[in-house]
């Protein structure tokens, strides 16, 4: 009789794919993830998820703030935190460029966990409705804000002007020393345009203000404007943005519109994270939304159908088991993963090769263009 209530106990279980055997979520009792400044949506929503976390699986998490690009990575490096809750830097380090590009750092290995990316865009342009911009490309000869110490900002802007087939030396920049003051600076009458997230909430005031707030879209058919832009910052995606702070006011005159962006925050690891860690963590945020969901702005950019699998950084082993178990997971996503790995491998033989003497910058840019050229790979921030 036991036999029997067995087997028939055992017939009526789902039949799951193959492989696809879910696992439990096993977490240590401690995590430490960086975050952006306190005042940031990328820190309230890691504490949202950290009392989730503390809520269902007894995890503390402890979130440590960092200034700049910098100081979240270097807990990593340091093995002082297991995540961090990135913006786009976290591929620069990975690339091993721009503030990166140091004898102290270099070309790190990154892993892909999961990502908020929600109805924005993140890479949007501000623009003055007085300034006469209808378009990207009417920027020209228009000023143009330029955050010193920023090459994220700086680059996101650059991608911009690249799509409407202008640079810098097109438009007139305007020098400032910070995000909030590229803002400011339109709101006082000095810059016509700035980069950042079409609900940023300085936008508000940008379109309350006597100059007004428009947003010059960048047009998914344009695939020339497009390739110019990925060019640039290969991290861009295209978005249709849903969510705008005077959101009609745009190029199409209607909602949505054609954006541009790319996760925030960009929940990364390096390679000692181990792959138990790694799976119960993304499963417990792709399948908890509903706890956590009103604990911060943007929340429903977790969600397992805005997660983009085929992006610029391999995802960590534990992360794909998850995703091959949701049956999300695909053999593209396993090629591009495969080819990112491949292009850690040169960059890292790159990487030893020219700083086996005294480091020099140049010389380590260099190596990287040359090896990356051989290997027919593309060639982001060549100088």
């Amino acid at each position: 009789m036991r036999k029997f209530l067995v087997a028939a106990f055992a017939a009526a279980l789902p039949v799951l794919p193959a492989g696809a055997i879910a696992a439990e979520v096993k977490l240590p009792s401690a995590l430490s993830w960086t975050a952006y400044g306190t005042t940031s949506s990328g820190y309230a929503q890691s504490i949202g998820l950290g009392n989730m976390l503390k809520g269902k699986y007894r995890t503390e998490v402890r979130v440590i703030p960092g200034k700049n690009d910098v100081s979240r990575m270097l807990p990593l490096k340091a093995g002082q935190a297991e995540i961090c809750a990135c913006g786009i830097a976290s591929y620069f380090s990975q690339e091993g460029v721009l503030m990166f590009a140091s004898e102290s750092w270099g070309p790190q290995r990154v892993r892909n966990l999961f990502n908020n990316i929600g109805r924005n865009g993140t890479a949007g342009v501000a623009v003055a409705a007085d300034a006469g911009v209808k378009t990207i490309q009417d920027l020209k000869g228009k000023r143009v804000s330029w955050v010193k110490g920023s090459p994220a900002l700086q680059t996101n802007m650059a991608a911009a002007l690249a799509f409407g087939g202008l640079t810098w030396d097109d438009v007139v920049k305007i020098e400032v020393p910070g995000w909030g003051q590229s803002m400011q600076a339109i709101l006082d009458g000095q810059s016509d345009a700035a980069v950042g997230s079409t609900i940023s909430s300085v936008y508000a005031q940008i379109a309350a203000s006597p100059r007004g707030l428009f947003h010059p879209t960048f047009p998914h058919s344009d695939e020339e404007g497009w390739a110019r832009a990925k060019a640039v910052a290969p991290y861009w995606t295209k978005q249709v943005v849903s969510n705008a702070v005077s959101g009609e006011s745009n190029t199409s005159g209607k909602m949505p519109f054609d954006g541009a962006t790319y996760p925030y925050p960009i929940f990364v690891s390096l390679t000692g994270l181990s792959d138990e860690t790694a799976y119960g963590l993304t499963k417990a945020v792709m399948e908890n939304y509903e706890v956590y969901k009103e604990s911060g702005p943007g929340m429903d950019g977790y969600k397992l159908e805005n997660q983009n699998l085929i992006w610029v950084f391999p995802y960590h082993k534990g992360a794909i088991q998850y995703y091959k178990e949701k049956n999300v997971w695909t053999a593209e996503a396993q090629a591009n993963t495969d080819a990112l790995l491949q292009r850690e491998d040169i960059l890292a033989n790159a990487w030893k090769a020219a700083t086996a003497g005294a480091f020099d910058e140049a010389a380590w840019l260099a190596a990287r263009a040359k090896a990356l050229d051989a290997a027919g790979m593309p060639v982001p921030f060549r100088d």
